[in-house]
């Protein structure tokens, strides 16, 4: 054996023996390996029990189970049938113990009674069946009918915890009568399903002096030993809502229906509103909600579903939206006494940005709820505009105590006034047009026909550049406003603030103000209009026929393709009332006065600006050496290839005309 032999030898040797010592176990991990093997001990003793050697083969299966359910809690066990997860037949039979639903005792025969805590915003109902909130009550609030508005209400939802223990045997939380329990301050509840003193279940529901933000916690105590290990690890939930309608606006209020989740360090996600779908997401969730328009019941954890299955589906019966489901898997935490819990929290309430963002502050920066993000405030790149400018204006306005009819006037002419330099320089520019439009049509009867709009063209471009004008111009500060425009489109359907504030005629500023309604189905109408006329809209389309009048004369060059086009302003505009007839009036109220107010601002302008004085300077500007800005030099480099091209055409069809 030579040296370097020795020399391996020896480091496997110190390689084996450190990995030996880092790898022996500890204390702690000797105690849970010893209670695995008293556990398998236990097991292997009932299954002995279950050994009937006398029996006939065919009797083996009638075994009374209370005994089996005796080793595990006591006597006097009161049992039921159902299927269970992991039952196994041996040679075709099954073992009753395959069949047993439940660990606890409890009278089936038992009425239901319902225990009611509130704060100064909710009141929930908890049913002793089954231990979860037969309703949950929105005091602040109403439907849009003025009755009572429930977020869910009797079986309209269903919650069910899903336990098994170690010979697979499954408890249903949602089939058993629980004890309730009531603090002396009347805010917490304990719902408890218990076999004893010392074994039970605790659905513990504890209610804030004010706000939505409620804690629930789940507490199995004195069962540790004997549970699988699947429920030891986690909880298994399920949770079904029924959604109903709370708006006047059924169609408008489930475009806005659906159910949005959160990853656990991620931004918020949602399901489509439009479709009919189950997903599963292995990843960590951090909460999920079933959402309206206007509300939701969210369903928090405090540490992340290890799996999750959500589905939406949508539904035709009167008075509800969509039907929710979910499947949670909820780790599950063990404490001193070895008591298994895990904690989650219900926000059940309205879909408010301010109010929501809130819930965010003293919270470290992955523990940070934003449910503040279901708030549809529109795409990431215009949200902005809504989170920072408009939302907080429109805070301050409220805090005036003003009303909404008034906000809505003020907050629109400050966003016209703020934005009217912009519509100015649009205004400017469509007015050089305007003045130049004389010389653009000589050019026209100088160069006619298809086959020299090159020259045309070309001419044109040249009159421009040297007069100081140009087309492009008025395009540019109206790109730089719409996004504010565009923003305020998804802010109004979304702010609840609206919601049942009335204005003039109109009761709710949050959906349609119908001055005609009819019934049944008209062809191409009751599908795009729907079965009413809204106020708002009609004036909102009026004035923005309007507009097109003032804005056509305002742009119009003297172009021979204008004319083409000169009444597509005015069927957009028309177009506008099909579209905008069903969404909120507060929408449209806003879009009313916001025309209204160009309207006033381009007659102020038609005051301001002397197109005698304008085209008097423009013709100054031709005499002046002007240098070619890089956007005309591209463009005057674009028609001379295009006029290059044209010839070498001409000079091609010629050849083959020869």
């Amino acid at each position: 054996m030579d040296k370097n032999t020795i020399i391996g030898f020896l480091l496997i040797a110190v390689v084996m023996i450190a990995f030996m010592i880092t790898q022996r176990p500890n204390p702690e991990e000797l105690a849970e390996r010893q209670r695995m093997q008293d556990s398998i001990q236990q097991v292997e003793a009932l299954r002995a029990k279950l050994q009937m050697e006398e029996l006939p083969e065919t009797n083996k299966s009638q075994v009374d189970t209370s005994d089996v359910l005796t080793d595990f809690f006591g006597s006097g066990s009161a049992i039921s049938e159902d299927a269970t997860l992991g039952a196994e037949s041996e040679e075709g039979k099954e073992s009753a113990v395959d069949t047993v639903s439940s660990f606890v005792p409890v009278s089936s025969s038992a009425p239901e009674e319902f225990v009611t805590i509130e704060n100064e915003d909710l009141r929930l109902r908890v049913s002793t069946k089954g231990g979860w909130m037969y309703s949950a009550e929105l005091k602040d609030f109403k439907r849009y009918d003025k009755d009572t508005l429930f977020l869910f209400k009797s079986d309209e939802a269903r919650f069910n915890l899903e336990l098994f223990n170690k010979r697979s045997v499954r408890l249903n939380t949602e089939s058993e009568t629980f004890t309730p329990i009531l603090s002396e301050n009347g805010r917490t509840l304990t719902m408890r399903l218990g076999y004893s003193d010392s074994q039970y279940i605790d659905f513990v529901y504890t209610l804030p002096k004010s706000g939505y933000l409620i804690n629930f916690d789940i507490k199995v105590n004195g069962m540790a030993s004997e549970l699988h290990a699947e429920s030891l690890q986690n909880f298994r939930i399920k949770w079904d809502q029924k959604l109903r309608q709370q708006e006047k606006g059924r169609k408008f209020e489930s475009r806005y229906a659906t159910i949005h989740y959160k990853y656990a360090g991620m931004d918020v996600k949602k399901m489509s509103e439009n479709k009919d779908k189950t997903e599963e997401y292995s990843d960590p969730v951090h909460w999920f909600a079933y959402k309206d328009q206007f509300f939701t019941t969210t369903f928090i954890a405090d540490k992340p579903f290890t799996n999750t299955i959500l589905s939406t589906k949508s539904i035709e019966d009167e008075g509800y939206l969509k039907d929710y489901g979910a499947e949670i898997w909820a780790p599950v935490s063990v404490n001193e006494t070895g008591q298994l819990f895990a904690g989650f929290r219900y926000y059940l309430g309205p879909v408010h940005y301010t109010s929501m963002k809130a819930l965010n502050k003293n919270l470290d920066k992955d523990k940070q709820l934003h449910l503040e993000q279901m708030v549809n405030l529109g795409w990431s790149w215009l949200s902005w505009i809504n989170k920072f400018f408009v939302i907080p204006i429109f805070n301050f306005f409220l805090s005036m105590g003003w009303g909404m009819g008034l906000i809505i006037f003020l907050l629109t002419l400050l966003v016209k006034l703020i934005i009217s330099p912009l519509t100015f320089k649009s205004y400017k520019s469509s007015a050089k047009m305007r003045v130049l439009k004389p010389q653009v049509q000589e050019i026209e009867a100088k160069y006619p026909g298809q086959d020299k709009a090159v020259e045309r063209q070309k001419a044109t471009m040249a009159l421009y550049s040297k007069a100081g004008a140009s087309p492009m111009s008025g395009c540019l500060p109206m790109l730089l406003q719409s996004p504010i425009l565009i923003a305020l489109f998804w802010f109004f359907p979304s702010a609840i603030e609206l919601r049942q504030q009335s204005f003039l005629w109109a009761d709710d500023l949050s959906t349609y103000d119908a001055i005609i309604t009819w019934g049944g189905n008209i062809p191409l109408i009751s599908k795009y209009l729907g079965n009413h006329l809204s106020l708002f809209t009609l004036l909102m389309t009026v004035t923005n026929i309007i507009y097109a009048k003032f804005n056509m004369e305002a742009t119009s060059g003297g172009s021979q393709q204008m004319a083409g086009m000169k009444f597509m302003p005015y069927m957009m505009s028309f177009m506008m009332l099909f579209f905008f007839n069903s969404y909120p009036s507060g929408l449209s109220y806003y879009y009313f006065i916001s025309t209204l107010i160009t309207i006033l601002l381009t007659l102020a302008f038609r005051k301001v600006v002397n197109e005698d004085k304008l085209l008097a300077k423009l013709e100054a500007n031709k005499r002046k050496p002007k240098k070619k800005s890089g956007f005309m030099a591209r463009l005057e480099e674009a028609q001379k290839a295009q006029e290059l091209q044209a010839k070498q055409r001409s000079k091609d069809n010629s050849k083959k005309r020869r």
